[in-house]
């Protein structure tokens, strides 16, 4: 049987990606704190970035994840624009 490709009811517009993004995030207690953790594939990391842990460069075309404080006192914005892009190694050793 042919494959349809008719949306289903279940994956009607009611946010579903928007929770699909969202649940990529997740919290972890690292370093003496909350941190916010989001993956970034292959296909979005389109930057060169310096890696924090081991001050190499995270290459474009190469998955990493990004993380933030999610208890820093200064708030959400200023914690926000201090996120770093780690490769994923550095961050599961370090």
């Amino acid at each position: 049987m042919p494959r349809s490709n008719r949306r289903r009811s279940e994956d009607a517009d009611d946010g579903s990606l928007e929770r699909l993004i969202a649940g990529w995030k997740r919290t972890e207690t690292r370093r003496g704190g909350e941190w916010i953790v989001q993956p970034v594939g292959v296909a979005q990391a389109t930057k060169s970035y310096l890696c924090p842990g081991c001050g190499r460069a995270v290459e474009p075309g190469v998955a990493h994840l990004v993380a933030w404080r999610a208890d820093g006192v200064l708030g959400d914005h200023a914690d926000l624009a201090a996120r770093r892009h780690w490769h994923t190694h550095c961050w599961r050793i370090g």
